[in-house]
């Protein structure tokens, strides 16, 4: 990781970690980084917990959203992390893998169509069609559509921090994308 080591917890660190993650003897991933900034994190992890717990949308769609944003940011150690848990809730693995490749995931649910695409056209394009926002509303409604919009950019501002301070990847899990060496697009890759 780029940052210093993490020294004694003052105050608000402990303040914070006790209440965001419960106590622990250290921090878990991501909160080794976003500790260091308590005033930052209180923000940015009631709007982490808001999308990853209480968002209108199920659970399924929930961990869905932070692997597009994973994918799409090259974030192996936030791909890492919630792989698991979306094919758990019934994301089919062949779709994530899929996805992982930069391939058309083809996700056979209409919900996890949609989804993908409303949040694909977003971060690629920077703005969502015409069509594809009328079809999410019909589907989500307002507040879904909302929560979506939300939570895909809580997603990605951990994902950028993730890497942009090269949190290390999980040991026990292999590296999830074939065109990323670590912190860095993979030699001979487009990305």
């Amino acid at each position: 990781m780029r940052l210093t080591p993490l020294g004694p917890l003052t105050a608000s660190q402990i303040e914070l970690l006790e209440t965001t993650v419960g106590p622990r003897d250290e921090p878990p991933p991501p909160f080794t980084v976003w500790v260091r900034s308590p005033g930052l994190a209180y923000w940015v992890e009631g709007l982490g917990a808001y999308c990853r717990e209480q968002s209108k949308h199920p659970r399924r769609l929930r961990e869905l959203s932070v692997l597009i944003v994973a994918r799409h940011f090259d974030s192996q150690s936030a791909w890492n992390a919630h792989y698991e848990a979306a094919v758990a809730e019934g994301v089919p693995a062949a779709c994530l893998d899929r996805l992982a490749r930069h391939e058309d995931p083809a996700f056979e649910a209409e919900d996890e169509r949609l989804f993908f695409r409303f949040a694909d056209e977003m971060l690629r394009q920077h703005f969502v069609s015409p069509e594809t926002f009328t079809a999410a509303i019909a589907l989500f409604g307002e507040d879904g559509v909302l929560d979506l919009i939300g939570c895909i950019g809580s997603f990605s501002m951990s994902a950028m921090m993730i890497n942009a301070v090269e949190l290390p990847l999980r040991t026990d899990l292999a590296p999830p994308f074939a065109d990323v060496t670590g912190f860095q697009h993979a030699i001979g890759t487009n990305g």
